[in-house]
């Protein structure tokens, strides 16, 4: 009985370990395609179009051993590495803020974008350093957490991420610099001493990873409602169905259009992770235009990896592999996906 006993709580260990135990990498497989009208409201805009832009996403999950041998045998699933995920030294609750604040700044610079094309105003307010990551044997560790605004250095207001730069270039090892930080919208005086930033060439600073926060305006009101998507990789078709909702007329042609890519504050669409799931989630959600980035790969990139191809090449290769009658559509900047839409008869 004992015997018995001991192997059924071996077996609950092992089984155990195979489902819950957490490795160091994610598995990646394909999403789903979501309605960008369902998450885009502009003010007193009609959205009677026939067709849809749809935003397309993919399913990532920490790896457990389970999981990693179903992925090996498994199509469509792909296997990435943790520090091909995530940033140096981020935990769970930092990557969670940088994927947060990627996909606001991405809202950020459709509505830029999408406003500037259609020649209607906006008022853009700098508000401030937003903190992505805080080395570990920094300065600033625990004092400043990820996802902190830094408003203000020594008395003096920081709007853009270049005056804190210059204020904490001129200051020496073992000075003291009193911030003031925006904390789930309460201002809180935090006293700094600087020290060598962690893995730097001697460099004093904060030791923080930080990016700019800023805030657009726009009449009409434009409300994202997009908290639970992760990632800049929507801000392309953000930026359409916000021009669609704008203008007084149906940019969809009546055609359920999906793709993907960043929008920058340029025009220009940037690259973005798990094309091909993306690819095959959207042709088996019935998705006829598929807007795919067409960026450029540089002798620097391929240097780092001999083996990489433009997001446009993945995604026609995947699209052979699959049989899909979609059609893939290269696009470098916002003009490219208009054009293209304008191209298009009426269904």
């Amino acid at each position: 009985m004992k015997k018995k006993i001991a192997i059924i709580i071996v077996a609950f260990v092992m089984l155990s370990f195979l489902m819950f135990y957490k490795l160091d990498s994610y598995i990646m497989s394909p999403g789903s395609a979501y309605d960008v009208s369902e998450f885009v409201d502009v003010q007193n805009a009609g959205k009677e179009n026939e067709g849809t832009f749809n935003l397309m996403t993919v399913s990532m999950m920490r790896a457990t051993p389970l999981l990693y041998a179903i992925a090996l045998v498994k199509e469509h699933q792909e296997i990435i590495q943790l520090n091909n995920v995530r940033q140096n030294e981020e935990d769970d609750e930092e990557y969670n803020i940088r994927q947060f604040k990627l996909m606001t700044d991405s809202q950020f610079n459709a509505l830029y974008v999408a406003f500037s094309k259609a020649g209607l105003d906006y008022k853009v307010t700098f508000k401030g350093v937003y903190v992505l990551n805080v080395l570990a044997g920094g300065a600033a560790e625990g004092i400043i957490k990820a996802g902190d605004e830094i408003v203000e250095v020594n008395g003096q207001r920081i709007k853009k991420q270049s005056e804190l730069v210059d204020i904490i270039s001129k200051a020496q090892k073992a000075d003291s610099v009193e911030l003031v930080i925006n904390r789930n919208n309460e201002l809180l005086t935090k006293d700094v001493q600087l020290k060598e930033i962690p893995g730097s060439d001697g460099r004093v600073g904060l030791g923080v990873v930080f990016t700019e926060s800023k805030s657009i305006k726009t009449e009409p009101i434009v409300k994202i409602n997009a908290e639970d998507i992760g990632g800049p990789s929507a801000g392309l078709m953000f930026t359409l169905e916000i021009l669609n909702q704008l203008l007084n007329e149906d940019l969809t042609k009546g055609y359920t259009v999906a793709g993907t890519g960043e929008m920058h504050e340029d025009g220009t669409v940037g690259r973005i992770g798990g094309i091909d799931n993306k690819v095959i989630a959207a042709d088996r959600d019935g998705m006829e235009i598929f807007f795919a980035p067409d960026d450029e790969i540089t002798a620097e990139m391929r240097q780092y990896n001999p083996k990489i191809e433009s997001n446009y090449a993945v995604a026609v290769k995947t699209a052979e592999e699959i049989g899909t009658k979609m059609k893939i559509i290269p696009v470098k900047t916002i003009d490219d996906a208009l054009d293209y839409l304008q191209t298009l008869q009426p269904k």
